[in-house]
């Protein structure tokens, strides 16, 4: 018997539920008892294995603070269809970075800073680090 691999949209949708549940400092415990599930649920949702259902991501979005689009933003597109009215969907190596812990824990300290033209020297400093990085290889 072949083992099914989980669809994109779920995986997805999971990564974003995980990434908003990590950015609101919620555990999966926590989480888990707000909607009445166990937390290896939880875990099912965020990796992809069990797909959640439209009433069950709309509890998930009201107890993180988050439209229900908000898991869906970045997701990926079947080749050859159109993307309606969505935004251009963010490269996947965005929402993966964002799904771990540095990418989040950069986020939320960049997102504090409120000066924009010291977030852009952030910007600006982070960009010179690469190039000189790429520059020595």
């Amino acid at each position: 018997m072949t083992k099914k691999s989980p669809n994109p949209i779920d995986k997805h949708v999971g990564s974003r539920v995980r990434m908003r549940r990590m950015m609101v400092n919620m555990s999966q415990e926590k989480l888990g008892e707000k909607l009445g599930i166990t937390f290896q649920q939880i875990q099912k949702y965020e990796k992809g294995t069990n797909r959640i259902g439209a009433s069950r991501l709309q509890q998930i979005a009201n107890v993180l603070g988050v439209p229900v689009g908000f898991f869906f933003e970045g997701a990926p597109v079947p080749d050859g269809s159109a993307q309606g009215f969505s935004e251009a969907a963010s490269p996947a190596y965005v929402s993966d970075f964002l799904a771990t812990s540095d990418g989040l824990a950069l986020t939320k300290a960049f997102m504090k800073v409120t000066d924009s033209k010291v977030r852009r020297r952030i910007v600006d400093l982070v960009e010179a680090m690469v190039a000189e990085h790429d520059g020595k290889r």
